[in-house]
């Protein structure tokens, strides 16, 4: 496996090449930062009602839909990404995501614990230090590899996040902008200053390597990666994949006449915010589409299992749902049958 340790490079390179990497067969952990800052969304949401796309436009910040669930998020330079691309059948994977997270962030919990900060592992996914999250990770299927990506946060700005999130009003966004500075921190606050860089990189180099094994180094994105990734960019770049799931516009339930109704309802479980607008029919899901910052595994099922629920009863979904999740292997992090169930039904 090599070690791409490639320093900062344009915002859209710091996404691209991590969805290059397994459409060319190879392995591989890259170290990068963003040039820029921008806006990025996870797969299953829905950009329009996350993200206040007119102020991002307004003020030149990209957004940009990964392959990985989770939630939106403002990026830029004092953030250091790892992205891990590892094939599905590498022995160093674990038979369950939750033991793969387990597994793999013990290298950024050592890199934090390096520089002096008491980082612990919190199922599923997240890196704490003094009670407050420290980290951003995510992982995704592409093909037969599993991409694992997540940062550093040297320092973050909390102001600009809570900026370019779609909420109702400001009196909630600065309930969202304090919730944030108490529940999330970085190398800064927690120091009281940011250690160089170099050594935070050699730091997440040293300790991936103590799991993953030795690794060539490499500081370059060769020609034919840099093709792969613009190719994708063509695709990943457009507002067609932006606009991936969309949703209809609406704000609450809706009788269209008696009997047909469209509703649209958010469920917070554990692992993630699912929203969700159908359209019933005398108590019968005529159309549904389901979004959130939630993880579902293989991704391209959640088309397929909002397409099972058409026909079905609204109070005989969440059994639906279950038997979906035996007979296509899905996995959901932190998120079962009876949340999609709640989300739908109430």
């Amino acid at each position: 496996m090599k070690l791409y340790r490639l320093g900062t490079v344009p915002w859209h390179y710091s996404q691209l090449l991590y969805h290059a990497l397994p459409r060319l067969k190879r392995e591989g952990l890259i170290l990068c930062s963003p040039a820029s800052p921008y806006v990025c969304i996870g797969y299953f949401q829905d950009a329009e009602q996350e993200v206040d796309l007119a102020y991002c436009r307004e003020h030149g910040i990209p957004v940009f839909r990964r392959e990985v669930g989770g939630g939106a998020v403002y990026l830029d330079g004092d953030q250091l990404f790892w992205q891990l691309v590892i094939r599905k059948d590498n022995p160093l994977i674990p038979a369950s995501w939750e033991e793969f997270y387990r597994r793999f962030l013990q290298a950024p919990i050592a890199a934090y614990r390096a520089i002096g900060i008491p980082a612990q592992y919190k199922p599923i996914n997240d890196i704490i230090a003094n009670n407050r999250k420290i980290s951003g990770t995510g992982v995704a299927e592409i093909g037969d590899f599993v991409v694992f990506v997540g940062n550093l946060i040297v320092d973050f700005n909390y102001e600009m996040m809570v900026r370019v999130l779609k909420v109702p009003d400001e009196k909630f966004r600065d309930k969202v902008y304090k919730t944030l500075q108490d529940n999330l921190s970085t190398i800064k606050r927690e120091l009281g200053y940011s250690p160089p860089r170099d050594e935070l990189w050699g730091l997440l180099a040293e300790k991936f390597s103590e799991i993953l094994g030795p690794m060539e180094e490499e500081t370059r994105i060769d020609p034919d990666w840099k093709a792969e990734a613009d190719r994708l960019g063509e695709i990943m770049l457009s507002e067609e994949w932006l606009f991936l799931r969309r949703s209809p516009k609406i704000e609450r339930g809706v009788t269209i006449r008696a009997g047909v109704e469209v509703r649209q309802r958010a469920y917070k479980a554990p692992g993630g915010l699912i929203r969700a607008t159908m359209e019933v029919k005398e108590g019968v899901i005529a159309d549904v589409s389901i979004s959130g910052d939630f993880f579902f595994y293989p991704a391209d099922r959640l088309a397929e299992l909002e397409r099972a629920l058409v026909g079905v009863r609204v109070e005989e979904v969440e059994e639906v749902i279950a038997r979906f999740y035996v007979e296509h292997g899905v996995e959901s992090p932190g998120v079962t049958p009876a949340d999609f169930a709640i989300a739908l039904s109430g």
